[in-house]
């Protein structure tokens, strides 16, 4: 019983070494499942708030005194900052806090970038309400570590094409 084959499932683990050997693999489902929908949370946020303020000013186009009077544009401003400014900067942390465990997990990634991910995104979590400049924390690391990812991609072009690094050529 204590023998697995590729046919069994996790959920079928008859003893606790066989649960063991699921834990990995849970591991990585939960946080690419918590990767990808946070990141999914966080565009459809972003879209809804864009969608209200696009509907007001359809609306304000449409009449614009009985819109000011109503006190529409209030709502949808709060709205619209609510969703922004709370929900979808907290998703982004959540999405910058998964993406962080998978690099340190895999190390894909230097740890420094690990540990300002991580700090960054507690920054987001905890602190969005002080100002709303801190909007901007999340899509600066994404240029910061874009930035990296090319300058590194770019470092193992010219390594290879110099045949430092994965030459194809035979000696």
């Amino acid at each position: 019983m204590g023998v697995r084959n590729e046919t069994t499932s996790c959920l079928d683990a008859s003893s606790p070494q066989d649960a063991a050997g699921c834990s990995g693999r849970r591991d990585h489902l939960f946080f690419s499942t918590v990767f990808f929908g946070s990141g999914l949370l966080f565009l459809a946020m972003i879209f809804a708030s864009a969608a209200v303020a696009g509907g007001i000013l359809a609306s304000y186009a449409i009449a614009a005194d009985t819109l000011t009077k109503s006190g529409v544009i209030i709502v949808g401003r709060a709205i619209m900052y609510t969703i922004t400014n709370v929900y979808a900067i907290r998703m982004a942390g959540v999405f910058m806090i998964s993406l962080g465990t998978i690099w340190i997990r895999t190390r894909v990634m230097p740890r420094l970038f690990v540990f300002l991910t991580y700090a960054l995104a507690l920054l987001l979590l905890v602190s969005s309400n002080l100002t709303l400049w801190l909007i901007l924390v999340f899509p600066a690391w994404v240029f910061v570590i874009s930035m990296f990812i090319l300058i590194i991609s770019l470092r193992g072009e010219q390594a290879e094409a110099k045949g430092v690094i994965g030459s194809h050529e035979s000696s």
